[in-house]
């Protein structure tokens, strides 16, 4: 899954461990999830979706196959 977690960390100004402070993970699980090699749970999505102001979809984006 693509995500654009790096993209809001910038626009609000936050290092990984300022983000991960904020949602109660580690910097390490910010880092994974930027690099798309762990998918959040979804109550960490809510919870990255809520710092942000913005949906769950702006932040992840699905790539499952078409049907």
């Amino acid at each position: 899954m693509k995500n654009n977690i790096k993209v809001y960390r910038a626009i609000h100004n936050l290092t990984q461990e300022n983000l991960a402070d904020k949602v109660g993970v580690t910097r390490q699980t910010i880092n994974a999830i930027e690099k798309g090699k762990y998918d959040p749970s979804l109550d960490l999505a809510f919870k990255l979706a809520r710092l942000f102001n913005t949906n769950i979809e702006d932040i992840f984006l699905y790539e499952g196959s078409r049907s």
